[in-house]
């Protein structure tokens, strides 16, 4: 025991000198030190980090160091990417994935709008800044891939928050055509496939009317990514006390709840996005763009990128052209094609801070008119009893004779934006008849049922999206409701309805019903239509129906897919008036032979197919059918599941594995207390070691949510561990 107890004090003399070395280096060390004194880390007995700070400052430096220590990796990542410098250490193939970022992303732009920012946001993005630092400080054993050291205005280059910003909408393969001088067609757009949303997110408010403790409810169900979203409290003497999702790397609550107020972000289908096709003439040396009756000189500017290779860093240049509208983005019927996007870090960056400390919907709705969040719609609720919805909230006035979904010309003036809209001109509702509300990225004309928003009352760019399978589920599970309690809004999350299979199996089954009695493929899938014509579209883990709904349903929409776009129909409704009847029973009878194919019989339950798999910390996850898993009831959302589970199998594999989809769920009362339940796809922690790196995966797959531990009282007995940053 002796010889132990002069080890360790061995140990820590050590650390005491290399600290104290380190120090004598960097001045900046006790500076550091000062502030993680002033900080308190208390780790809950599911890893998740409660943060409390004596200003906000102290808590974005107590958060951010937190982040670095369940995953440093993706922190990095996110910023190397917001900067344009995946390449560096990911090597060439990322080149036009940074290019596309650098087009907008200026260092020498964004250390000029921090100098010139509020001295309050200063403060946070100086903590954010030495949070990060002082973790690599005081772990010498991460190694960072590209930043060695974090600069404030760095918060700068990734403000909003959501899994694909409105940079990343730009096609990365026509980017590269353009400025690489090769053919679309010889470009492989995987990454463009990589960073577009999930087809998912829901959020649902129920007003005190309608519920049985006469509390507004929030159902906060972001649908992204799996691992993209740290799950922390930060809470401060200041007036702060945020609890809820954060992007990794960012230093607020992106989707969460306060003690009085809660908020859930849905991608929009707001047109916020402008493309113009511009009229170029080379003239000498330089190009020129019509614009009204004048010649206007293109800006030009050279973009260097390095990345890496085997012997070390090489560089690339670029010369990128810009109009007044914004860069020149790919090349279209022979014209260039600029394109127009929200660009207001600081004001962004202050509206996703600031709306964390907002307690009511007067103060939530203040933050709103800052009118940055560009991507998104918005679920609100208070303790006050309101419930809203914000439609997207970055949307310019234009001229409406013009088709504003796809590119305009950009030689004409009248295509220009104007003023924003205000939040009274857009889609928004607050404390509506209904008693809910909800959006599941559709279109907001249903939101509250009958007392809806109307489409005839707002522009048409407002909204791009129609109807989907996931909205008419989730009023299915709202309307003529009474009673809402915590426990029955997370059953209605978890509803098994798919409610996209309502209309083509009843078709597939007559189909079937009216084909000849001799026909051999009648014949071949007779065992399936029965099985088929009583199912009642529920999805479960021992459901064999599911399996071989979800198997015709994918390949039926391969099928007609096309054809139904160039309709304008939805998939469901050509099965029904245009699919003929063979082409219907003969996709169920492939998709039983792959069934058969892939598990040995068409015969396989559900959850032997759909999979939970984490078995290392990579931010791409690789999957191995040897590996354990764990079987998932609900499927993708495409299929109406507002529970989304978004997976496939992978070349090495006949199981699917989930990647995206649900990922962050919470379900919250708001009153005298807040109470709130939450679950997070795996575990808190990136690191494979980590007893919470795979903790909450078996209640992510039941929907099983545990109880969150906002107040300090609640952490009592739920205690891992307690510390300052450092320690």
């Amino acid at each position: 025991m002796k010889k132990v107890f002069l080890s360790l004090l061995f140990v820590l003399a050590a650390a005491s000198a290399t600290f104290a070395a380190q120090a004598a280096r960097n001045p900046e060390t006790a500076r550091w030190e000062q502030v993680a004194r002033n900080v308190t880390i208390t780790r809950d007995d599911w890893g998740i980090a409660h943060v409390y700070g004596k200003t906000d400052a102290d808590a974005v430096f107590g958060m951010i160091y937190a982040q670095a220590e369940d995953d440093f990796n993706r922190v990095e990542t996110n910023y190397i990417n917001a900067m344009g410098r995946l390449s560096e250490a990911e090597g060439e193939a990322k080149i036009y994935q940074d290019l596309r970022m650098k087009l907008f992303i200026d260092p020498g732009e964004l250390k000029k709008q921090y100098a010139a920012s509020p001295e309050w946001l200063q403060r946070l993005m100086n903590a954010f800044a030495d949070g990060l630092n002082f973790y690599l400080l005081m772990h010498p054993e991460v190694k960072p891939r590209v930043i060695k050291r974090f600069e404030p205005w760095m918060a700068l280059s990734f403000t909003e928050g959501s899994i694909g910003g409105d940079i990343e909408r730009i096609n990365l393969a026509q980017l590269e055509a353009f400025y690489g001088r090769v053919p679309v067609s010889a470009n492989i757009s995987a990454d463009d496939d990589e960073v577009e949303e999930p087809t998912g997110s829901n959020g649902m408010a129920v007003a005190p009317s309608n519920t049985a403790g006469h509390h507004a409810l929030l159902l906060i169900n972001p649908h992204t990514s799996f691992f993209f979203r740290s799950e922390l409290q930060m809470v401060s003497d200041e007036g702060l006390n945020a609890y809820g999702a954060v992007t990794w790397g960012q230093f607020f609550i992106y989707q969460g709840f306060n003690d009085r107020a809660g908020w859930m972000h849905t991608s929009s289908g707001v047109n916020a996005i402008s493309e113009y096709l511009e009229t170029v003439e080379k003239k000498g040396d330089r190009f020129y763009y019509k614009y009204g009756k004048e010649e206007r000189p293109l800006e030009m500017k050279t973009i260097s990128l390095f990345y890496k290779t085997g012997e070390g860093m090489a560089e690339k240049k670029f010369t990128v052209y810009r109009t007044s509208h914004g860069p020149i983005v790919r090349e279209a019927d022979g014209k260039w094609v600029s394109i127009r996007l929200m660009q207001e870090p600081v004001k962004a960056l202050t509206q996703s801070y600031t709306r964390t400390k907002a307690k009511d919907y007067k103060s939530f709705r203040q933050t709103m008119e800052l009118h940055t969040n560009s991507s998104n719609n918005t679920i609100f609720a208070d303790a006050d009893g309101n419930i809203a919805y914000f439609h997207g909230n970055f949307i310019p006035r234009r001229d409406t004779s013009f088709d504003w979904t796809k590119p305009v010309d950009g030689s004409n003036p009248a295509t220009e934006w104007h003023e924003l809209l205000s939040i009274d001109e857009t889609p928004h509702l607050l404390n509506p008849k209904s008693g809910w509300l909800y959006n599941s990225n559709n279109w907001p004309w249903s939101a509250a049922g009958q007392s809806s928003p109307k489409k005839e009352d707002f522009p048409v760019y407002v909204e791009t999206r129609g109807e989907s399978a996931r909205g008419l589920h989730a009023i299915r599970v709202l309307q003529d409701k009474g009673d809402f309690t915590v426990d029955s809004l997370i059953a209605a999350a978890y509803d098994s309805y798919l409610t996209w299979f309502e209309k083509p199996i009843p078709c597939l089954v007559k189909a079937w019903d009216d084909s000849p009695a001799d026909s051999p493929l009648k014949a071949k899938v007779a065992a399936q239509i029965a099985l088929l014509r009583a199912w009642d579209f529920r999805w479960g883990v021992t459901s064999v129906p599911t399996s071989l709904a979800v198997f015709w349903g994918q390949d039926i929409q391969k099928r007609v897919g096309d054809d139904a776009k160039k309709a304008g129909m939805y998939v469901s409704d050509y099965i029904c008036t245009k699919a003929p009847a063979e082409m219907l029973l003969q996709s169920l009878a492939d998709a039983s032979d792959k069934l058969a194919a892939d598990f040995g019989t068409w015969k396989t339950p559900w959850g032997d197919i759909n999979r939970f798999q984490r078995l290392t910390g990579d931010i791409l996850q690789p999957f191995n059918d040897a590996g354990p898993s764990i079987p998932v009831g609900f499927t993708s959302s495409v299929w109406g599941s507002l529970a989304s589970f978004g997976a496939r199998p992978y070349p090495a594999t006949k199981k699917w594995y989930g990647t995206s989809g649900n990922s962050f769920v919470a379900a919250v009362e708001f009153g005298d207390k807040v109470r709130a339940r939450a679950v997070t796809a795996g575990g808190e922690s990136g690191h494979p070691a980590s007893v919470h790196f795979n903790d909450e995966a078996q209640r992510y797959s039941t929907g099983n949510l545990r109880e969150v531990y906002f107040y300090r009282s609640q952490l009592q007995g739920h205690t891992e561990r307690e510390y300052h940053p450092g320690n």
